[in-house]
């Protein structure tokens, strides 16, 4: 819940250059801002990848406050994060609701981006993959194999998110690894090519060290990512 709607613009004007270089080293960067942002700045770049933070899953009715797909895709937008700790913590979003929108995101060709992580309580209980294969198994319940291969999944353990407190790169890719060996046993090859980001307190000094490991495609990235020079730091250092 950042930025009011000429921010968001000078963001996304600032960002249009570093968007083009990003893409000159084949890197994908997007961001996702509030839903009052999102048309201002798809207009101001138009190249870059444009998130919603969430949508509801039916495409209308009595849902006061919710944002239906139609109007997301009425905007242009076709990637929206699903499932974020936020949403999980402050709103009851459950694995089961994340699969309803997760569907009907794939009914209208949209690219969900699914979000899973376990709390501080939950890591230091060494229940971690529990955590994760619920929200894996449940969250990604009956879906096309084809579409999985097609969409991303971020690990974000909620310990980490905001607090200053990394994972290390082992814990993020053995986690990583171990949600590429779910979609597996759930979608076969699907695994081989849906991409699994990283996020927690991912900075511009961290941010290649995780992108260094194997199972670890990308970062889904908070604060570090709210100023462009920030951000622009961020893909130099993947870069460089």
């Amino acid at each position: 819940m950042n930025k009011i709607r000429d921010e968001a613009k000078d963001f996304a004007r600032e960002s249009i250059e570093l968007n083009e270089y990003a893409l000159a080293h084949d890197i994908d960067i997007g961001v996702a801002p509030s839903f009052l942002s999102l048309c201002p700045v798809r207009k101001m770049n138009p190249e870059l990848i444009v998130a919603a933070q969430n949508c509801h899953f039916e495409d209308h009715g009595a849902f006061t406050g919710e944002i239906s797909i139609p109007m997301l895709l009425d905007l242009g937008v076709k990637w929206v994060i699903i499932g974020h700790s936020e949403r999980r913590t402050y709103f009851g979003e459950t694995s089961e609701s994340c699969n309803k929108k997760i569907k009907a995101l794939f009914s209208n060709k949209m690219t969900p981006i699914y979000c899973c992580g376990e709390t501080l309580e939950q890591f230091e209980a060494s229940q971690t993959k529990a955590v994760i294969k619920e929200q894996i198994s449940v969250g990604l319940a009956s879906l096309n194999k084809e579409d999985v291969a097609n969409m991303v999944i971020a690990y974000e353990p909620i310990w980490s998110i905001g607090t200053g407190k990394n994972a290390s790169k082992e814990i993020a890719e053995d986690i990583c690894s171990y949600i590429r060996g779910l979609v597996h046993e759930m979608y076969g090859e699907a695994s081989n090519t849906v991409r699994i980001l990283y996020g927690g307190s991912v900075k511009p000094e961290n941010v290649r060290e995780y992108l260094s490991m194997q199972d670890v495609d990308g970062a889904l990235v908070g604060g570090a990512s709210l100023k462009v020079d920030s951000f622009k730091n961020l893909i130099n250092n993947i870069v460089e």
